[in-house]
């Protein structure tokens, strides 16, 4: 995600006047400490969960003090008991289970103020738009959990690979179908919320998907910041 930071994702969290930022999978930190830094700038807040970071948690903290929360638990177990946030970035577990209920319980947390909060989704786009991948395939549901095997993935081929994209993470044997993907989950998502929102796409580098209450001028200003980045845009009214 740390790809879109300076072009799409700090100009929206300035515009947005982001304060408490929720960012779910950290991975090496990369992302993390641009967050960290815009928050140190401003005086803000970032929660940031991961079960297993590859960074060390001691030495960021004791760079950003309260600025920084850690939270080294699973995304659906640690988001319930944050009491506020104003943005949320969704780079974690990439499959349906784990992203529909991320956005329900987002969505819970956002009828007790009755304001839903800025999400940016990192891969809305291949490989895992509409296939489902599992870091840690036990915490996943049987019913909703696809078979699944560490084989690589090819654009315009469904069957995994056995030299492809990715060939070391558990990923979905075939692509598409229903509650598999990342985008399907956030469009399952918006097919129940009550909440208007709108949601806009930027296609390059796995995707970014922007989430944000539905304002005519907002939409239009992030419209254009997608466009004026060079990246093929889609936006699409909820």
């Amino acid at each position: 995600m740390h790809i879109f930071w300076e072009k799409m994702i700090e100009p929206i969290l300035r515009m947005e006047g982001a304060k408490t930022i929720v960012e779910i999978g950290a991975d090496t930190g990369i992302n993390t400490v641009k967050i960290l830094n815009y928050c140190q700038e401003i005086n803000g807040t970032a929660y940031i969960i991961d079960p297993h970071p590859k960074f060390d948690v001691s030495a960021l903290e004791a760079t950003y003090h309260s600025h920084m929360k850690m939270r080294c638990l699973a995304s659906l177990v640690a988001l319930p008991d944050i009491e506020q946030y104003d943005t949320v970035l969704i780079d974690g577990d990439h499959n349906w289970y784990t992203v529909f209920n991320e956005l329900h319980l987002i969505e819970q947390k956002a009828k007790e103020t009755d304001r839903f909060p800025l999400v940016f989704f990192h891969d809305t786009e291949w490989p895992y738009a509409r296939r489902d991948m599992y870091y840690m395939p036990d915490t996943i549901p049987e019913t909703y959990r696809h078979p699944y095997t560490k084989k690589g993935m090819l654009p315009g081929t469904s069957e995994l690979v056995d030299n492809g994209v990715n060939s070391h993470i558990n990923n979905a044997l075939y692509e598409g179908g229903e509650k598999n993907g990342v985008l399907t989950a956030i469009e399952d998502f918006l097919k129940e919320t009550s909440f208007n929102l709108t949601f806009h796409k930027a296609l390059s580098y796995g995707g970014l998907g922007i989430l944000i209450s539905s304002n005519h001028e907002k939409d239009m200003r992030i419209k254009t910041l997608i466009e004026e980045s060079g990246l093929n845009s889609i936006i699409k009214f909820w």
